[in-house]
Order: structure tokens, then C-alpha cells, then sequence
């Protein structure tokens, strides 16, 4: 069984972002140390676009095959232009609005969320399935997250979009490591409690 893992910048207060989604606060944290883990540990979830101009076409995925994201978050992607923001993952998209897709590479899921998520998670072999975000898939998704990995960056939002976007029952993850670096950031990786 392959694993879904909600891989997600957040702030000290909870927000992935500001009310518009906007995490471009987030970035004055990329500093050296920090980028060095992220290519190392996570390459497969700097986006195509940004790993080729810095010359990292050739890291290979470590953990994630796959990468689900909600709508929302793909459209930050396509106001750009880029159509397949995770060209070396199989992109998939959640939308509550069907359409067709923009790209031949990018699957939309506009039925039954969860039931294709248990699909992907049931294939033989391969690496886990990387949830980009945004707020309210993760919510939706939450009784299907395996993994929390949390980079938590020393700002406050106040408010913002909160990590998960829906009324949840309590779920109980317990933790596995703590990473810290020079610039404030916290990585932290926990397992859902079975």
C-alpha cells in the first residue's frame, strides 16, 4: 500500500497561506541550508519549472511518484502558463468543475476523490503520493493522509488559510522527527495513530 503524504509549508499559526492562498511570505526562508535539504530529501516536490533553470532536471524522485493537488493550487501553476507544474511526477488535479484538462499529462479528478486516492494508494510497487495542498483537498483527504511532513516557517498570518479547510473530526498523528535549521524553519513528520 502506497502512502499519501501531506507535504505543506505552514505558518507558526497554522495558515498555508494569507485568505487568497498567497505563500510568497514563506519564500525569504529559502536560504542555502534549507534548499540543500529540500533537493536532497524531497527533490520530487520542486516544481519542473523551477528545477530546471537551476539546473536540477536530474535529481531523481526519492519519495513521491505521484502528486495530487487541489484546483486551486494548480491554477497559481497556469496563470504562469505551465500547464504540468510536476512534469517528472504523474500530476493529478481535483477540481469540482469538469473539464477538460489543460494538459495531456495532468489527470482531473472531478467524481469520486477519495475512492480514485484509495486506487492510487492500492497500486503495486512505486513511491508514495505527494499531496501538494491546497486547504480543502486536504480536508477532504484527511481520513486517506498516511504522513504529515509540516515546514513550519517562523511568521505569523493571524489569519489565512488554515492547513485543512473543512470541519473535522479529532485525528491523532504521532511524531516521528524534528528537523530544525539556522533560518527558523521546523520540519516535522508524523504517522496517522491507527
Amino acid at each position: 500500500m502506497r502512502k499519501l503524504t501531506y507535504f505543506i509549508a505552514c505558518s507558526l499559526d497554522g495558515f498555508i497561506g494569507d485568505e487568497h492562498g498567497d505563500a510568497t511570505a514563506m519564500l525569504r526562508f529559502m536560504d542555502e541550508e534549507y534548499f540543500d535539504f529540500l533537493k536532497t530529501e524531497f527533490p520530487e516536490t520542486l516544481p519542473t519549472h523551477g528545477r530546471r533553470p537551476l539546473g536540477l532536471d536530474h535529481l531523481e524522485n526519492r519519495r513521491f511518484d505521484t502528486v495530487v493537488q487541489g484546483r486551486a493550487s494548480y491554477e497559481v501553476a497556469l496563470k504562469e502558463g505551465i500547464t504540468s507544474p510536476y512534469a517528472h511526477l504523474r500530476e493529478y488535479v481535483a477540481s469540482r468543475t469538469p473539464g477538460p484538462s489543460p494538459d495531456p499529462h495532468v489527470e482531473i479528478i472531478d467524481g469520486d476523490l477519495t475512492g480514485r486516492i484509495r486506487e492510487l494508494k492500492a497500486e503495486d510497487g512505486g513511491l508514495g503520493i505527494y499531496l501538494c495542498g491546497g486547504s480543502k483537498i486536504a480536508g477532504a483527504l484527511l481520513d486517506e493522509i498516511d504522513e504529515l511532513v509540516i515546514k513550519t516557517y517562523p511568521i505569523v498570518y493571524g489569519t489565512g488559510m488554515p492547513m485543512f479547510g473543512t470541519g473535522l473530526d479529532i485525528k491523532e498523528f504521532a511524531l516521528d522527527s524534528v528537523r530544525t535549521f539556522g533560518n527558523g524553519v521546523l520540519v516535522r513528520t508524523y504517522h496517522r495513530k491507527r
